[in-house]
């Protein structure tokens, strides 16, 4: 236990989890009908939001699927493989891509990136997929986005083969998705669901909100939330959605994915309610090395005191995503996510 006035933080759990707890002259007292500010003189000692740590649980999902690799290759099977397509030269884009491929090849996975300048042409490229997707030897085909202005991203990512389709963004995956049929499932909110599920949030019964309506994120994590077995309760807002507000404060699952820093404050949320920070933006700041410092759509600060349970940023959603990458070519190389 810390003096009065200190926060410890205990190791985290096997989950990923860990609880934060310390002396705090404000505490909240609530009940199924209201929150109360109350204050005290005296120290008591509250708990404060559990810590999701996507890094742990993250490095927990790359530990089998490496162990499900391991045995492909034991069994006398090839390993899977996985081919990115970079055009132009976006260094954020870049960076994904290098952590993609460094996370296929510590799981024993074939990863490699082909890579292109900006001036690729569509005809091109459709050209380049359509080889892939004949080739089999590639279980997984991923174009890194956004791409280049001429070239129609839709167009692409339709021409990718449903089965090679790791994203899961062409139309059959997505509706093999809504319908809850096995498939692949959209990175990001995979990732997600994992967090939820190894961190012990119970999700029947549940009232979720999902902010962000985006193909990408909201749109598939709200289809992943009600499927039978998970049996939430969603609402999806967005930006014309009334009194924003009133609707986030009865979630007991609020997911933040709008790409607005510190958009989710402290009024927004329920008292212990779980919180999961998608969005990733930079924030000006001179005292960093690198000028900036990333922070999530969630002002983290002001929202923790509140919540039940939160992903920081970075460290949250973020490390889910590749990890779940790799759990869907795996998927395309054997059928079977384990």
């Amino acid at each position: 236990m810390g003096r009065r006035g200190e926060w410890r933080e205990a190791a985290p759990n096997a989950a990923g989890t860990a609880k934060r707890t310390g002396f705090p002259i404000l505490f909240w007292e609530h009940d199924a009908h209201a929150s109360i500010r109350a204050e005290r003189t005296d120290p008591v000692e509250v708990p404060v939001a559990t810590l999701i740590d996507g890094k742990i649980i993250s490095a927990a999902v790359r530990a089998e699927v490496a162990a499900s690799v391991a045995r492909l290759k034991a069994s006398g099977r090839r390993t899977p493989v996985l081919r990115v397509v970079l055009v132009g030269d976006d260094p954020a884009s870049a960076s994904y891509v290098r952590g993609k491929n460094r996370a296929c090849h510590e799981v024993g996975m074939d990863g490699e990136t082909l890579a292109f300048d900006a001036g690729l042409s569509e005809a091109d490229l459709l050209a380049l997929i359509a080889r892939l997707n004949a080739d089999p030897g590639v279980d997984g085909i991923l174009v890194q986005l956004p791409l280049p202005a001429h070239i129609d991203e839709k167009k692409i990512l339709r021409a990718i083969s449903p089965a090679k389709d790791v994203d899961c963004f062409h139309p059959e995956n997505v509706g093999h998705l809504v319908t809850g049929e096995a498939g692949f499932r959209p990175a990001t909110p995979a990732g997600i669901m994992e967090l939820l599920s190894r961190s012990g949030i119970p999700t029947r019964g549940a009232r979720a909100v999902v902010l962000g309506r985006s193909n990408i994120v909201g749109k598939p994590m709200a289809n992943l939330l009600v499927q039978k077995g998970v049996d939430a309760t969603v609402t999806v807002c967005h930006s014309r959605t009334r009194d924003l507000p009133s609707v986030t404060r009865e979630a007991d699952i609020l997911i933040a994915a709008i790409g607005v820093a510190h958009f989710v404050t402290a009024d927004m949320v329920k008292p212990g309610a779980t919180v999961i920070d998608v969005g990733i933006n930079r924030l000006d700041d001179p005292s960093h090395e690198r000028g900036y410092r990333l922070v999530g759509d969630v002002d983290f600060a002001a929202v923790e005191p509140i919540a039940g349970a939160i992903t920081p940023v970075p460290g949250g959603v973020g490390p889910m995503t590749i990890a779940m990458l790799l759990k869907n070519t795996l998927y395309a190389c054997t059928g079977s996510f384990d």
